[in-house]
Formats: structure tokens, sequence, C-alpha cells
């Protein structure tokens, strides 16, 4: 045995002098050993370095994906600025249990019975490359989409979609990608991040609507005696508005919601004011519905921002309680300042028109409201009449299309009490109503010209008297009979239809501009 080693020991001797290589033979990894889940042991150092180039290639690749809400963003190790770290791995873990001396060797293997060695491919990422990849989530920010309110069939609404806003919170969700990689290890698959966002509701949701249950104002008015026309007008424009839901700060326009009034929009010829007369226009009828809405809108308090009185008294509200329309001229306008939204609710059926504004109820309990009507002037209708020629009614026609109207000025305050207790009284509105006169249609048409004739003077001197006359004895005996006063509210009716003709009830409606430039009200 000496004599072997003293052998290999000049063997070695002699390769130093006479200068050739001495080569330290490698050898296996030892037993126990593993980078990450795979065990190396037994693997030339060579082998291990190329399963561990390969492994690195392989994390270079993985994907991290970011989600936000319904939306996603993904970039590779690679692409975040991946770096290997422990180069010298292969190194290391060749010389556990095969370095140093002999009992440091035994000690090493006998550890390694024991115990495995476990050993991970350490990385680094570029921050700013995950900070890059953590903003680029931004492009996901949302506002709030909110839902469409419907109505049930058990008459309450509900609301149907709607979805939050999402804002990214940077800063939070790359510390969170920064903890989710620094536990992460080869073999752990592909890396998810849920990104960190700011939520923001709809201000209406089914929990939101479940609670405006609370009837902030109400009204109701009488269309019975309206003409079928005039019915249909009021029973289309009302299902404009029903269900009209406003968010906080929105205001609403009466006008923008029920026009064009056009046979196309559902409307009909009815009567409407004109120039102080009342005609026929298509959508008659539809300031009762603005109306109506105008008292519900003071009984929940909201924000009047635009008004109008009609330009003669209407019958279904007291004065200065009523709110005209005038398409580009006047109209009934009105703010949702409460810090909840609300919904309107309109029914027109039967000869009832009614509004009611439903929300969420803010105002004290023991605190109530009135309104009262106060006429501050009044003027007689005019004594005069006004005759009409209808050109397409033979003489012998005489329908009193208009009775005379009252004018008057009157204001609108709101009463406040609390306790039932009266505490304050405060002027709403003020509204100024022109008189105007008796208005009489005289058919025109006969093949005696005389006749034709001498009924338009009459029309031209507003002379009821000579138009009666004429019916009565005609052209020739006219002139020989004494004219006597005769009754005006008895006026001689013909054959015009009586079911279509204005009435005196003032029942006025909505305003528009003709093409002459004069002011339509629309009844």
């Amino acid at each position: 045995m000496r004599k072997r080693v003293l052998a290999g020991i000049a063997a070695v001797a002699a390769g130093i002098l006479i200068g050739m290589p001495v080569c330290a033979q490698e050898e296996p990894i030892s037993d126990g050993v593993f980078i990450g889940d795979k065990n190396v042991s037994g693997m030339m150092p060579d082998e291990a370095a190329q399963y561990v180039k390969n492994e690195v290639a392989t994390l270079g690749s993985t994907t991290v994906t970011i989600t936000m809400g319904s939306q996603q963003t993904s970039a590779t190790f690679r692409e975040l600025g991946f770096s290997w770290e422990n180069t010298d791995l292969v190194d290391e873990i060749s010389q556990i249990g095969t370095s140093g001396n002999i009992i440091e060797r035994y000690k090493e293997q006998k550890d390694l019975q024991n115990e495995s060695a476990h050993y991970e491919i350490e990385y680094t990422m570029d921050e700013s490359m995950e900070a890059e990849f953590v903003n680029s989530c931004s492009q996901f920010n949302s506002d709030p989409v909110e839902g469409s309110l419907h109505m049930g069939d058990d008459g309450y609404p509900y609301v149907e979609g709607g979805t939050d806003g999402l804002t990214l919170d940077a800063d939070a969700t790359l510390a969170q990608l920064k903890e989710v990689l620094s536990g992460w290890k080869d073999g752990d698959g592909n890396v998810s991040v849920e990104a960190t966002v700011t939520r923001t509701s709809p201000a209406l949701t089914q929990e939101t609507l479940s609670k405006m249950t609370d009837v902030l104002g109400t009204a109701t008015t009488d269309y019975s005696a309206s003409s079928a026309g005039r019915a249909q007008n009021v029973e289309n424009g009302t299902s404009k508005i029903n269900g009209t839901l406003l968010m906080p700060g929105e205001s609403f326009s009466v006008t923008a919601a029920v026009t064009p009034f056009t046979p196309e929009n559902g409307y009909e010829l009815a009567p409407s004011y004109e120039a102080g007369q009342v005609v026929d226009s298509y959508g008659g009828g539809i300031c009762q519905v603005s109306t109506t809405l105008y008292n519900a809108v003071l009984k929940s308090e909201l924000e009047v921002d635009a008004r109008s009185n009609h330009t003669m008294l209407v019958g279904y509200v007291d004065p200065s309680k009523d709110a005209a329309i005038a398409e580009g001229l006047m109209d009934l306008v009105f703010t949702n300042d409460q810090e909840y939204p609300i919904y309107i609710v309109g029914s027109a059926y039967y000869g009832t028109l009614n509004f009611t504004i439903f929300g969420v109820e803010t105002r004290p309990s023991n605190r109530s409201i009135s309104f009262e009507s106060k006429v501050t002037s009044q003027t007689d209708p005019a004594q005069n009449i006004k005759l009409v020629a209808k050109t397409d009614q033979n003489i012998g026609y005489l329908y009193q299309a208009q009775t005379p109207h009252q004018g008057m000025t009157a204001e609108l305050w709101k009463n406040i009490y609390v306790d039932g207790e009266l505490t304050d009284s405060v002027q709403v509105n003020s509204s100024y109503y022109q008189e105007s006169p008796a208005i009489y249609e005289v058919g025109v048409v006969s093949s005696n010209q005389a006749a034709v004739s001498a009924m338009y003077t009459a029309i031209a001197n507003n002379d009821l008297n000579q138009v009666q006359n004429i019916i009565t004895y005609g052209v020739q005996q006219q002139t020989e009979t004494p004219q006597t006063q005769a009754p005006q509210t008895n006026a001689p009716q013909t054959d015009a239809p009586q079911t279509d003709a204005p009435q005196s009830d003032g029942t006025g409606g909505g305003e528009t501009q003709p093409d002459d430039g004069t002011v339509q009200i629309i009844q």
C-alpha cells in the first residue's frame, strides 16, 4: 500500500517535473440535493448546469397577469426585467460532500442522508418595469354605469343592470405584486394578481331604491270633461314623463320630455289658447300635465328653475298653481336638489291625472306645508264681444266658441307648520292672467251676396244683434225690423257639432309658438 502511495506521489512529482497537466476528476452531485423540486442527485455538474440554464429560460417566459374588474393585462418575467442572481448555484451544490477534508466530506454526506438540501434559482425584477406594468392597468379605470329603472307588476320600481366604477390603486397593486413574486418559486406556474382598486357604486342601486319608498309629493287633477283628442294628449304626455329618474343635481324639462307636438309623437288636435282665444292645435291639453306635475314638485319642495302662468285662467287648478308650456318660450324646469335620487310616477286614466314623486324623506316628521292661492286683483271680462267669420259654414251658423275670461293677478304662498303651528309663509310665485271677451263663430257662406256682405259688415262691427237679425229675418227685412237686445248667453245654435267645441272653463294647457309669431297656448 505504501508503495502505491509513494508511487503515486512519485508519479505526480514526475508529472510536475516534466510539465504534464494533472486534472482532478469531476464527481457526481451528492445524494439528497434538490434544485427547486428537481432532485439533481447523481447528476454530473455539467448536466446540472444545463438543467439550470433550461429552468432559467423557462422562468423568463413565465406569465404574470393582473386582473382588474373584467379586464386583464399580462407580461412575462423577461418583460419585467427578469435577472438570474445566483449564477454560481451549480458550483455550490457540486462541492457538497466532495470538498474539504475527509471528515468534512463525511459529515456532509451523513447530513444529506438525514435531510435533503434544497436550493432555489434566485432572481430579481426591474422595479421600474414592474411599476410601468402595474400603471398600465389605469387604462381600465371606469366610471360607474347606472342601471335602468323599470316599473314592476306590483307598481314598484326596480333597477336592472348597473356596474361599479373602478379606479386603480397603483401603489397597493405594486406592493401586492412584489409580495406574490417574493413567495413564488419555480414550479408554481403562472402568476395571477387581482388589482387593488377603489370602487364607486352607481348612484342608483337596488339597495338605494329599496329606501326610496317615501312619497315626497303627489298631485291630482280632473280631465274627465275633455274632448277625446284632449284626453289623448293628456294621457300621451303623462306617459312620456312616467318613470323618470332624477339623480341628485339633475334637472328636468317638461317641454323637452313631451315635444314635439305632432301626430307622429302621439298627439291629436284639441283646444288651445292663441292670441287671446281658443283654437284647435296638436297637443292641446298638455299643460294640464305640466301643471299637475308642478303641484307635485311644489309639495316635494324641489327646486323650481322655470315656471310660467297661462295667458288666461285655467279651470283645473287655483290661480298661480298652473304651469304653462310654450315651446321655445315657456317651460317647467326643476332640479332634484335632494341627497338621494327621485323617481316620478305618472298616470292618466278615466279622467284622473296624477303625479307622485318618490324618494327618501329627510324632512322633520313634525313639519308640514300647505299652499295658498291669493288673488290680488280682478278685472271683469270685457263687455264687448268678438265675432269671427267662419268661412266653412253657411249663414245661419252661430256658435259661442269661448266664454269671457276674467282678468286677474294672483300669488302662491307656501305655509310652513311645526307641530301644527304656522311658523312661516313664503311667496312661491306671482301670476298675471289677461281678460278676454266672449268669442262667437259666424257662418258667412251663402249664394245671396247681399246677405254675405251684410254679415261681414256685422262681423266687422262686432254687432251680435245684427248677426242674429240677419239669421232670423234675412237681409231684406232686417232693416225694417226693430233690433232688440238678444241675450248673449242663449245665442242661436245651428248645425255645428257641439261635442268638440272649445269650452269656456279655461282648461288651457301648453303654449307653442306659431309661424306668425303669436303665442299659442295648447290646452
